[in-house]
């Protein structure tokens, strides 16, 4: 089924990019400008990321599922999530002290 038709981009391409994403790192944050940098193209209308997003969603529950992902991993992963917002909570923090200080 054709999800993306500025870029003619399927569902099955879709899935393909994100389990390979999930291959990598089965744990990672996927979120749809990932899915097309991987696959070398850009949301020109964005009207398709709601439905990248339900791919995701279901690609990535079918994912752990096959794997029998455990509470712990889950765990691990959270805690992942957790340092990721906070390393970016600082980098935004010291960009707008420096832009401050510029002015």
């Amino acid at each position: 089924m054709l999800v993306c038709s500025c870029n003619y981009i399927t569902d099955k391409e879709i899935k393909d990019v994100i389990v390979q994403l999930l291959d990598e790192d089965c744990w990672q944050l996927i979120v749809p400008a990932k899915v097309y940098h991987a696959m070398s193209k850009r949301g020109r209308c964005c009207g398709c990321f709601p439905n990248v997003v339900d791919l995701i969603i279901r690609t990535t529950e079918e994912y752990h599922a096959l794997r029998h992902s455990t509470e712990d991993e889950v765990v691990i992963y959270l805690s992942r999530l957790k340092q990721f917002h906070e390393e970016n909570r600082r980098a935004d923090i010291e960009r707008r002290q420096k832009s401050h200080r510029a002015a």
